[in-house]
C-alpha cells in the first residue's frame, strides 16, 4: 500500500527505466551479432547496395553518395541507440556516459574484429562514425529526459 500520493514523475521514470532495459537488452544482443558475425554483414546484399546507390545518382544523388558514405551512415545510425539507450539510463547529470560507452564499445567491437575475424576490416573510420552515433543518441536521450520532467515536472522530495 502507498503512504501517500503517487509522484507522476517517479511512476514514468521507472516506467521508462525498465522499458529502455529490455531495449538496451534486445539491442546489445542485436549488435553483438552484427558486429561479429564471421563476415562481413553487407556481403550478400553489397550488389544490391550499388544498384541502389546507382540509381540515386540517375535520380539526381551528388556523387559523394556512395559506398563509403552509406557504410559510415550506417555506422551511425548503428549506435545511435548506444548513446540513446546509456543516456536514458545514466541519466541528465552523467549524460556524457553514453558518448564514453559508445566510444570504447567501439574500440572494442573493432579490436575483436581485428584480432579474430579475418574477413572483416577494423578501421578507425568506423569507430569515428559510431561515436558520431552514441554523441546523437546522447542528444535525443537529454532530449527525451527534458520532456519527460518538463511534462511531469520536478520530483517532489519526500519529508524524512
Amino acid at each position: 500500500m502507498v503512504d501517500g500520493p503517487v509522484d507522476p514523475l517517479v511512476t514514468v521514470a521507472t516506467i521508462t527505466r525498465r522499458v529502455t532495459l529490455w531495449l538496451t537488452f534486445a539491442y546489445v544482443v542485436v549488435l553483438a551479432l552484427i558486429a561479429f558475425w564471421p563476415t562481413p554483414v553487407d556481403r550478400n546484399a553489397h550488389g544490391s547496395l550499388l544498384a541502389f546507390i546507382s540509381w540515386l545518382h540517375n535520380h539526381g544523388a551528388p556523387l559523394w553518395v556512395d559506398y563509403d558514405f552509406a557504410q559510415f551512415s550506417a555506422n551511425v545510425a548503428l549506435f545511435v541507440p548506444v548513446g540513446l539507450f546509456v543516456g536514458m539510463l545514466a541519466g541528465a547529470r552523467r549524460w556524457w556516459l553514453g558518448i564514453v560507452v559508445g566510444f570504447f564499445t567501439s574500440c572494442a567491437i573493432e579490436i575483436g574484429q581485428f584480432m579474430f575475424l579475418p574477413e572483416r576490416y577494423a578501421t578507425v573510420d568506423d569507430v569515428i562514425a559510431n561515436t558520431i552515433g552514441a554523441v546523437v543518441g546522447t542528444v535525443v536521450a537529454l532530449l527525451v529526459l527534458w520532456a519527460i520532467h518538463a511534462r511531469h515536472g520536478a520530483p517532489r522530495r519526500r519529508a524524512a
